[in-house]
């Protein structure tokens, strides 16, 4: 059998920098010569679509910012020979209804799929399927409650419920040999796992999932393997430039790649960093060194829980000032009204307050 790889990535998002580039479908300034190289030597390319792709303008009330690029913006996506975007995420809806409605157009138009989202119910809930090798991937997409769910909009992203999500995986590993859950999730910003966070993923891997991804912290954070499951807690952003960004979260990244053999499925990590344009393939052992370290972190029992207590403990303050955004917001229909119910609805929000009172008060 010839090998045949599978190459994945987070965000994938045209800024103000870049946008220029994205419709111009300029693929070699965008990533480089020797990232362009892997791009194209992939036999299948799945990505995380975290902005609509409309002219529509009509954001809506939410705490953080509301992304927007150009219906135009699809030619940089071609250009990178994207077979697969995963649309469920905290800014799917971020321009409103007829704007997600377009951006599902756009994908429609131009050939590509998606996964994760939609217009009904059954599009919402419905995985990716697709063969290589003789192999069938199952690919199931869903994301924290963040401004986004199907189940609030009438349209949108699929929320994970563990209610429903997590027999979806099993029914999913049952027609297929190999799934993927891109989970977009976790604490923006954080290196490891939460306690909650590493819990749910452990799920999904014990319910069939044969590798589980968490795309929405922005960094390169740390993997284990559970239930002869591959699990990544953090990849960082595949393209997603910013002016005058000095955070190493924002600016390292790691796409992985699946390998397809007569031997199975392996997996392997490439390193990228961020560059004023776009991205490119990095030659930083740094990055691939950090994360091994944390993934042996983790590993160590206890660890996990102990590395969280200490984060929360960091942010008191911006704990307390979420604690304020509910005193000051009822009656009210504003950015803090909505930032006070996203604390309740987002599990990473309510996890940081639940433990900081739990944990740090000694309210057990």
């Amino acid at each position: 059998m010839d090998k045949k790889t599978i190459l994945i990535g987070a965000d994938i998002v045209p800024t103000e920098v870049n946008a220029h580039l994205f419709e111009g479908g300029d693929a070699r300034t965008l990533l480089g010569d020797e990232l362009l190289e892997i791009f194209k030597s992939a036999d299948f390319r799945i990505f995380n679509l975290e902005v609509p792709l409309s002219d529509i303008r009509e954001p809506i009330l939410k705490s953080g910012p509301n992304l927007a690029a150009s219906e135009k913006c699809i030619n940089g996506y071609k250009a990178l020979l994207v077979n697969l975007l995963a649309v469920a995420n905290n800014h799917t809806l971020d321009q409103g209804k007829r704007a997600f409605a377009d951006t599902l157009r756009v994908l429609r138009e131009n050939g590509i799929p998606y996964v994760g989202g939609g217009e009904c119910e059954e599009e919402v809930k419905r995985p990716f399927v697709f063969e290589l090798s003789g192999m069938k991937f199952g690919v199931i997409n869903f994301c924290e409650h963040e401004f986004s769910w199907f189940s609030d909009y009438g349209i949108g992203a699929n929320g994970f419920d563990p209610l429903y999500s997590l027999d979806e995986v099993s029914a999913l590993k049952e027609s297929c040999d190999y799934v993927i859950a891109l989970y977009h999730g976790g604490r923006e910003h954080y290196r490891y796992p939460s306690p909650e966070l590493q819990r749910i993923c452990r799920r999904i891997a014990e319910k069939g999932a044969d590798l589980v991804i968490c795309q929405h912290t922005h960094c390169v954070g740390a993997r284990e393997s559970w239930a002869d499951c591959e699990i990544v807690y953090g990849q960082g952003n595949a393209i997603f430039t910013k002016e005058n960004v000095g955070d190493d979260c924002w600016n390292t990244g790691m796409l992985i790649r699946l390998t397809v053999s007569s031997n199975g499925v392996s997996v392997d990590y490439i390193p990228t960093e961020r560059t004023a344009l776009g991205a490119k393939l990095s030659h930083d052992p740094s990055i691939l060194g950090g994360f091994e370290e944390r993934s042996a972190e983790i590993s160590t029992p206890g660890f996990v829980k102990e590395r969280y207590l200490k984060l929360v403990s960091e942010n008191e303050e911006g704990v307390r000032m979420h604690f304020s955004y509910f005193a000051e917001c009822l009656g009210e229909s504003t950015k803090r009204a909505a930032a006070a119910r996203n604390i309740i609805n987002c599990a990473p929000h309510r996890e940081m307050l639940v433990t900081y009172l739990t944990e740090l008060h000694g309210l057990k």
